[in-house]
């Protein structure tokens, strides 16, 4: 697939079969900063966050993919909520670590590998599920971590800072919907990274749920297409 980017200057094609689209791409994904979090997420074109299977992966294609590969190499961890490792049979990412959250500790229905490195598996949760989740894990290596919490449930703001606390400064949530628009509402995500996928139909779950978050202005980075119709948009927040 051939991937194009049109703003802010028009940019050379990248063919994503090519050994060089790697490279090529990571220079269009750098950081802003430092420290900064980023919301990736897809969607329909008309907002759904899954597709026809009931997960994001039958919105996504070889371009998104490789994307999606690209930021994850410019992050330390990749953070998702424990409906997404559930519903969409996540696996380790490459390259960084899994941090996963939880206010219920129920990991059950999970297909990650029991093959996998010390520290490669992080699960963040209240005090009160720490031991929920380690009998979920079963024989799962995993580095538990609880945070503060108020009712059992956890404060966005807990959660990031718990992150940058293990050394996470560079930080990727890739969803579930409740997870983004909690970080969101919280004004705590630098960047939202939004793949658009060219159909409609098929799904019906909302890209940030059903919370009704405040208002935020957004400023556009840079959009990028494929081929194929799809868009590829970096979209910058204002912070509090």
């Amino acid at each position: 697939m051939i991937l194009t980017r049109v703003f802010p200057e028009p940019g050379e094609p990248i063919d994503t079969d090519e050994g060089e689209a790697r490279e090529l791409l990571s220079g269009l994904y750098e950081p802003g900063a430092a420290r900064w979090v980023r919301l990736n997420l897809i969607t329909s074109v008309d907002g759904s966050a899954v597709g026809s299977d009931g997960t994001s992966e039958s919105l996504s294609n070889r371009a998104d993919r490789k994307i999606l590969g690209v930021i994850r190499r410019h992050s330390q961890v990749v953070l998702v909520g424990a409906s997404s490792v559930r519903a969409e049979g996540y696996q380790l990412p490459r390259t960084v670590p899994l941090a996963v959250v939880t206010s219920s500790g129920d990991l059950a229905g999970h297909r990650i590998s029991p093959t996998l490195d010390p520290g490669r598996l992080i699960v963040l949760c209240p005090a009160s599920a720490e031991s929920t989740v380690r009998e979920s894990l079963g024989e799962l290596t995993a580095r538990v971590v609880t945070v503060p919490d108020t009712d059992a449930r956890l404060d966005a703001t807990a959660i990031i800072d718990t992150l940058a606390s293990l050394g996470f400064d560079r930080i990727v949530c890739e969803g579930g919907p409740a997870l983004a628009a909690q970080l969101l509402d919280a004004g705590l995500v630098h960047e939202l990274c939004l793949s658009t996928s060219p159909r409609i139909g098929g799904g019906s779950m909302r890209m940030l749920g059903d919370r009704a978050i405040a208002e935020k202005p957004l400023a556009l980075h840079q959009l990028v297409v494929d081929d194929a119709g799809g868009v590829y948009a970096r979209w910058f927040l204002g912070q509090r």
